[in-house]
């Protein structure tokens, strides 16, 4: 087994209800900027960054997809590390006690190569990061992950949808914090 290498948190993973409310949510609220649409076969869902760090907004489609929290979980589902050898970290956290729960760990471009922590907690590792993620910001020979900002026209309604929820709800905001105010 080589050295331990230091992992990256670059990547953070919602499970909601609704990921294009949630995203404009972050969106108004953070000033994240939006990567990219996903329709898989395991979720639905946006991804946002803010330039280092993506974060997934998800819908899982079926309790299986959802890796043992429920398709209806809402919260944060997992987190993900950018390791420099997914093959020889993946060896490392499953000696250390992590359990492999999906993705190929002998696959040295891995992508989301999932585990459970000692408490049960999903993380994954990757070898190539997250849309619109950096490897190492400020330091030479920094990778960045494209940002695609690719929208999928068969969600058109459904952002319409959030937006126009978003935008009634801040409506409301300034005379209800003027009552609480008082």
């Amino acid at each position: 087994m080589s050295a331990q290498t230091k992992g990256r948190i670059r990547h953070v993973a919602l499970s909601v209800e609704d990921p294009w409310e949630t995203a404009e949510f972050y969106k108004d609220a953070l000033g994240l900027q939006e990567v990219t649409e996903l329709d898989g076969p395991l979720a639905e869902g946006v991804f946002l960054t803010d330039g280092v760090v993506n974060l997934a907004i998800l819908k899982f489609k079926t309790d299986e997809a959802a890796q043992g929290t429920g398709k209806d979980y809402v919260g944060i589902h997992h987190i993900g590390f950018w390791v420099d050898d997914v093959v020889e970290q993946g060896k490392i956290v499953r000696g250390t006690g992590a359990e492999w729960i999906m993705g190929d760990p002998n696959n040295p471009d891995g992508y989301e190569v999932k585990h459970l922590d000692l408490s049960g907690i999903i993380f994954d590792i990757a070898a190539h990061g997250w849309a619109g993620s950096q490897k190492e910001p400020g330091q030479p020979g920094n990778i960045v992950h494209p940002n695609p900002q690719r929208r999928l026209a068969k969600f058109d309604e459904r952002r319409a949808a959030a937006r126009a929820k978003l935008e009634a709800r801040k409506a409301k905001v300034p005379s209800e914090t003027a009552a609480a105010a008082e």
